[in-house]
């Protein structure tokens, strides 16, 4: 005769082992998101504030997921470069604008030291809100100068990455739009193009205007970060 109480014993005994193996595989992947040697983080789109990072990130820049939290919109304020920080604003605006990833170069500092270091990171939606807006975005950032074993490869991809860019950015230009782009990321402002080009100041306000819209950036240090990253100096 069957014994009436293994089948329940049997049941919690399954259970126990599932529990025990899905606890393992959960310890294993934290293991991995935290030692890869890798940036994790995701932030919040809108307030531009860090809501997780891995153990990695913590260790790089210095400061505690407590104190990343604590500090809110300032922690990227700390740690990045001012000529950078324009990128931050591009990539929230992106997210925004529906983009399915963003990716770029920036420059970090660690807590307590003047050295600046390079960064290459790639960014995506994470969570949407019920209208489909980005709410959370998960980033992935990697120390640049781990990468110096392929010198030569970096500089090759990164020519031929840049003038792929080029071609990109500024096909959406017309002939005179470039020469007022080119004129503009090099620190002239609309009175010096315009003499320049003997052109109006009311023509170049108006050509600037058409460029940051087909650009999609908002302002002047935005469209001098973009030009950056796409090799114009």
């Amino acid at each position: 005769m069957q014994d009436m109480g293994t089948e329940p014993r049997d049941s919690l005994d399954a259970l126990i082992s599932e529990n025990a193996q899905l606890r393992s595989r959960l310890e294993h992947l934290e293991a991995i998101v935290h030692q890869m040697p890798a940036m994790l983080y995701t932030s919040n789109n809108s307030k531009k504030a860090v809501n997780w990072c891995n153990r990695q990130l913590s260790e790089t820049i210095g400061y505690s997921l407590e104190e990343i939290l604590s500090l809110g919109t300032d922690f990227f304020k700390a740690i990045t470069h001012p000529d950078d920080a324009p990128i931050l604003d591009i990539s929230q605006q992106s997210f925004k604008d529906k983009k399915s990833m963003f990716g770029g170069l920036l420059r970090v500092r660690k807590r307590g030291q003047s050295e600046w270091v390079w960064l290459v990171g790639l960014g995506m939606p994470f969570t949407f809100d019920r209208e489909g807006n980005v709410e959370d975005v998960i980033c992935v950032f990697l120390d640049f100068s781990y990468a110096i074993d392929t010198g030569s490869q970096i500089s090759e991809a990164l020519r031929e990455l840049l003038r792929r860019r080029n071609e990109d950015v500024l096909n959406k230009l017309t002939a005179r739009e470039k020469d007022i782009f080119m004129l503009a990321a090099r620190g002239h402002n609309n009175k010096e193009i315009a003499e320049k080009l003997n052109l109006s100041r009311y023509t170049i306000e108006t050509h600037r205007k058409n460029i940051r819209l087909k650009l999609k950036v908002r302002n002047t240090p935005e469209l001098v970060a973009l030009a950056r990253q796409i090799g114009v100096q």
